[in-house]
């Protein structure tokens, strides 16, 4: 990219060059009159305007899908022309599930031209109507002038536009939280949902502790779950200003949902259990600073590698030790995402700009990963991953979502709770379809291989009631008084046993009753002995008697 856009959008956190890593582009012919820039409009402002604009600086194109929208101008558009626009603002909601990016000032093909102030307010109150239209707030997250051709000063200005909350269906993105033991992460996690700096010695992290033996040892050992929201004009929205998690979720049109895994080593199945079990969108990987990659941090970093959960990076208690000691930290963590087996570009965020720019990039490409230093204590910094979690998007378009929706209702139950007087509640997240209040559905197999009929009695999200759940969402299903003992998480324990079917992807194999058979995959592996093949007769040759694997039980 551009050095010029470099500079204009985040600075430092700009190391990325071309491709998709600024915005994205709506429709075709979205771009004309008072609406965008047309194919006269860039002839006029374009290239061959003067000495400075032979070497313009640009976005990327937009693109034909995202939530991401180029605007030139909006300035008194006729009311034929207004609801034109309005329509395309809800197409670029859908594609973002209620969140998009307004560009103003930006053509079409990406040129940054800028607009005057006076052309610039009268388009932002343009856009502030349209947004009203479709029952939408505008928060403008950043401005900037562009050196174009003019005698005036010209700006951009950037503007997130998200849907008022309406009938419980906010926009909701799960992060788990890894990092090492004594890194802080409960202790952040604290300070995000409730609202208050901590004290120094762990004040903020006693809510989330869900066993007496944790607030013993200050040390998390089970996986416990926080939210964060958002309200439609991106401010911060926890228990600071609402008593309960249905108030949080009522306000919000975005919820942060943090997975908060334990850090020590004797709990790493735990923590194995939450990344695989919960699917989060993200990981959030927690690094003490003054103790650097220590412990775990390398086994979680590895993980989330594996299981292909994009993570950014929060270095936590600046506050503890000096400028020098937190560069080695950076520095260290630097190192070890460019190493050949990461393959990271990380992106240092120093300012709110950094962290609009790095939420952008970072959910468009695989390869950035965010970093942040901040203290719990002090709050230094802390606003920066506020800002981010904010503008972070769903990874998951509309058109996916969609897909997801339309096919059979699967829920997968990771936790089973009894609960007095309502009966057997089952968490989990919905794989597909859409699950609604009173729905008739089967659960199994149970150990006999039969699936038995139930009833989904009430939901909740987020502690909050709900009467519909979509693919993707995480929710709890109370199931009245339905035997607990015929259902059980869809995970094996140490010690338990279950035939496993495998197929081999590649290419048939051959093998032979009672064959060891080893396999890895990431860090999956299995060991076991072939109890069954299924053959498969090779006629090329006129040979019957050969067998080939295609299905093997342990």
């Amino acid at each position: 990219m551009d050095s010029g856009v470099s500079e204009l959008f985040g600075g430092c956190c700009r190391p990325m060059g071309g491709g998709n890593g600024g915005a994205l582009r709506g429709r075709a012919g979205s771009g004309s009159g008072s609406g965008g820039g047309s194919s006269r409009g860039r002839k006029k402002n374009g290239r061959h305007r003067g000495g400075k604009a032979n070497n313009p600086p640009y976005l990327p194109p937009e693109a034909e899908d995202g939530n991401i929208e180029y605007k030139l101008k909006l300035v008194n558009p006729s009311q034929y022309r207004f609801e034109h626009l309005v329509t395309q603002m809800k197409w670029r909601l859908q594609e973002g599930r209620g969140e998009a990016v307004y560009q103003i000032g930006v053509e079409d093909n990406g040129l940054l031209v800028g607009l005057s102030e006076e052309e610039m307010r009268a388009s932002l109150k343009t856009l502030r109507r349209m947004a009203e239209k479709v029952g939408a707030d505008i928060t403008v997250l950043r401005e900037r002038e562009v050196d174009y051709d003019s005698d005036i000063p010209r700006k951009i200005t950037e503007v997130l536009v998200r849907k008022v909350p309406d009938n419980q269906q906010f926009l909701d993105l799960r992060v788990a939280v890894l990092g090492n033991v004594d890194s802080g992460k409960s202790t952040l996690l604290g300070v995000l949902t409730q609202g208050e700096l901590d004290n120094g010695r762990g004040r903020a992290r006693l809510n989330l502790f869900r066993h007496l033996h944790e607030i013993q040892s200050g040390r998390t050992s089970s996986i416990s779950f926080e939210i964060l929201g958002f309200n439609s004009k991106g401010e911060v929205v926890n228990y600071s200003d609402s008593r309960t998690a249905e108030e949080i979720c009522e306000s919000s049109s975005k919820m942060i949902t943090f997975i908060d895994l334990a850090g020590h080593h004797k709990y790493l199945k735990t923590t194995i259990f939450g990344l695989t079990s919960y699917c989060p969108d993200f990981a959030m990987l927690v690094v003490s600073a003054n103790t650097g990659i220590a412990g775990t941090t390398r086994e979680h970093l590895g993980l989330a590698m594996a299981l292909k959960v994009p993570f950014f990076i929060v270095i936590s208690k600046v506050d503890l030790c000096s400028k020098a000691t937190v560069e080695r930290t950076v520095k260290q963590l630097e190192r070890i995402l460019k190493q050949p087996g990461c393959n990271k570009l990380p992106l240092l965020v120093t300012s709110d700009d950094d962290a609009v720019t790095a939420a952008q990039q970072f959910a468009q490409s695989p390869n950035i990963t965010p970093i942040f230093t901040l203290s719990s204590v002090s709050g230094d910094n802390l606003d920066h991953l506020k800002v981010f979690l904010n503008i972070l998007p769903p990874l998951t378009n509309s058109k996916e979502q969609e897909e997801l929706m339309q096919q059979l209702t699967e829920f997968q139950v990771d936790e089973i709770y009894t609960v007095p007087e309502v009966g057997t509640v089952v968490g989990g997240t919905l794989s597909s379809g859409i699950c609604r209040e009173g729905d008739n559905l089967v659960v199994g197999p149970t150990d006999d291989g039969k699936f038995l009929q139930l009833k989904v009695c009430s939901m909740q999200r987020n502690r909050s009631a709900c009467r519909v759940l979509r693919a993707g969402q995480a929710a709890t299903l109370a199931l009245g008084h339905f035997d607990r003992s015929l259902l059980r998480k869809d995970k094996l324990r140490t010690g338990e046993k279950a035939v496993v079917c495998f197929r081999f992807i590649k290419h048939p194999e051959y093998l032979k009753i009672g064959a060891k058979l080893l396999f890895r995959e990431g860090v999956t592996k299995g060991i076991g002995h072939v109890t069954y093949i299924q053959a498969i007769t090779i006629e090329e040759n006129g040979l019957d008697q050969g067998l080939s694997s295609d299905l093997v039980n342990f």
